[in-house]
């Protein structure tokens, strides 16, 4: 189980000293979301500052971009790092895909497996090991000439990890995909519930074991040993929980939590920019079960414990946002991260 960061900013300066900060403070990863920038740009700034660090897209919006070029940025970052980018993917939400984007978005599960589909045809042709010719129902690729191609790597083609929370696209990770990647909105009920026994029916449908597929768990974190601080950040967190709550379709994670309506009523509540109960609707249940509250001794025995046998890497999401907030926090990240290795081991 290995620890990495989430974040790093919106320009090439503050993503490279971000990348630096991840890296000496001995995260193994880090995952560079998709907002005002592409993080494809910022993971290759990123690569150009580090020199062990993992790095991967968390995620990427798939239907913004041609495989061919999503393709072509994983190729060049697999060379960067030496073999040490992971590609993560998403579908996003049909507004953003088709009113910001202008693309197409439905239907999004058949057309993202088709997506990674096509990419492992692209990545054989840009390996030399097959010439390209993939035809699908939305997409078709068959010119790829030697001017046109990066040529073959030196390391394995990019890992591809598709973000998945319903039971569907949990099963096409299982059936095409390197890894998944949680949304961070996610209880262990709903991981045991939903994902793990769907992402194992896709990896029986395709004919392999569930254990060749990375389970990649972003965890939202209250950490301090001031009382006040622990309180100001878990109200944060629950502004945060109720912001990723709203969002129609996530309310299976409520749901097989054990809070039915909850999700309904949070869409509801945000629809009315009722932002007082939008917050209030979260429960400190609730904020346990999603978000881990901890001193910092603590914190690193709770990661361990919660994920052990369910991920593969954790992603401590409020990390760098807690190090803007707090400078003298990132000494003590470090021994956060040098102290879940001792027992991610153990």
């Amino acid at each position: 189980m290995q620890i990495d960061a989430f974040g790093g900013g919106s320009t090439l300066g503050g993503i490279r000293t971000s990348a630096r900060r991840v890296q000496d403070a001995g995260f193994d990863g880090l995952w560079i979301p998709e907002s005002s920038a592409s993080p494809f740009t910022l993971s290759a700034a990123a690569a150009a500052a580090t020199d062990r660090l993992a790095l991967g897209t968390g995620i990427a919006v798939a239907f913004a971009r041609s495989p061919m070029v999503t393709a072509q940025d994983a190729w060049l970052l697999a060379e960067a790092t030496g073999g040490n980018f992971h590609l993560g993917l998403g579908t996003q939400v049909k507004p953003h895909i088709e009113r910001r984007y202008s693309a197409e978005f439905q239907p999004p599960g058949p057309r993202v497996k088709e997506y990674v589909l096509a990419l492992r045809e692209i990545f054989a042709a840009f390996a030399k090991r097959s010439k390209l010719s993939f035809q699908g129902d939305y997409y078709s690729f068959s010119l790829l000439t030697d001017e046109w191609s990066p040529g073959p790597l030196t390391v394995p083609d990019p890992p591809i990890y598709l973000a998945a929370v319903q039971p569907y696209m949990c099963r096409v990770v299982g059936e095409v995909a390197d890894g998944i990647k949680i949304h961070p909105l996610h209880t262990l009920a709903y991981l045991d519930a939903v994902v793990r026994p769907n992402l194992a029916a896709g990896c029986e449908r395709a004919g392999r074991s569930v254990d060749e597929v990375s389970l990649v768990c972003p965890v939202m974190t209250a950490v301090s040993d001031d009382e006040q601080s622990l309180a100001r950040q878990r109200e944060q967190l629950r502004t945060r929980l109720a912001f990723y709550g709203s969002t129609p379709g996530y309310d299976i994670v409520f749901e097989r939590s054990g809070w039915p309506g909850v999700g309904a009523r949070l869409t509801e509540l945000m629809r009315a920019r009722d932002y007082p109960q939008l917050a209030a609707t979260i429960t400190d249940e609730m904020l346990d079960a999603f978000a881990i509250t901890a001193s910092w001794s603590d914190l690193p025995k709770a990661l361990a414990e919660r994920y052990r046998g369910r991920a593969s890497r954790v992603v401590c999401y409020s990390t760098l946002e807690q190090w803007r907030q707090d400078p003298d926090s990132i000494d003590r990240w470090k021994d956060v991260v040098s102290e879940f290795k001792r027992l991610a081991t153990d």
